[in-house]
């Protein structure tokens, strides 16, 4: 009798496993009600064919506490990293979180004061579009809270300088 009774308690369990296992229907209504909802009217990811030209980062220069320097459209301050070499990025992680990379969807514009010749782009380590000028990839710096602002100007972080960029294309080490 001890047998049995074994064997119908573990017959049992092994029931009431199986059956905690699966989902009621309360539980997928619940999952589907706290997941966002589509929106049918949002546009759908642009394929490279449907880039367009508001796209691409814009480049452009300005005056600031140290003379002409390299903005981008909204006027936020851009720089340089000396750790940079032949044109590749080599700020990913915890720098690119300090040191935001300047991206960009398609060709960068020129704006005004810059010259279309020195801008160009170089791939990621993460697959994006970085913006480069004269060579250097650039980047903004997570300290400007305003435009104008060049809080990182001078800055040691991640072991190599950090430069506002001119529109020559080189560091203003000032």
């Amino acid at each position: 009798m001890t047998l049995r009774t074994a064997s119908a308690l573990a017959a049992l369990a092994a029931t009431l496993l199986v059956a905690g296992c699966g989902g009621s229907d309360d539980t997928n209504r619940d999952n589907a009600a706290s997941a966002p909802a589509y929106d049918y009217g949002q546009a759908p990811a642009k394929t490279p064919e449907a880039v367009t030209s508001e796209d691409a980062a814009t480049i452009k220069a300005a005056s600031g506490a140290l003379g002409a320097m390299l903005v981008d459209a909204e006027g936020r301050s851009l720089y340089l990293w000396e750790a940079d070499q032949d044109g590749t990025s080599a700020c990913d992680g915890p720098c690119a979180d300090a040191w935001p990379p300047v991206t960009t969807i398609g060709e960068p514009k020129a704006g005004d004061g810059v010259d279309a010749e020195l801008l160009g782009t170089s791939k990621r380590a993460d697959g994006t579009l970085g913006v480069t000028y004269n060579g250097h990839p650039l980047y903004y710096f997570q300290g400007d809270a305003e435009a104008g602002q060049a809080n990182g100007q001078g800055s040691d972080g991640f072991g190599a300088p950090w430069w506002v960029v001119s529109p020559q294309g080189a560091a203003i080490e000032e």
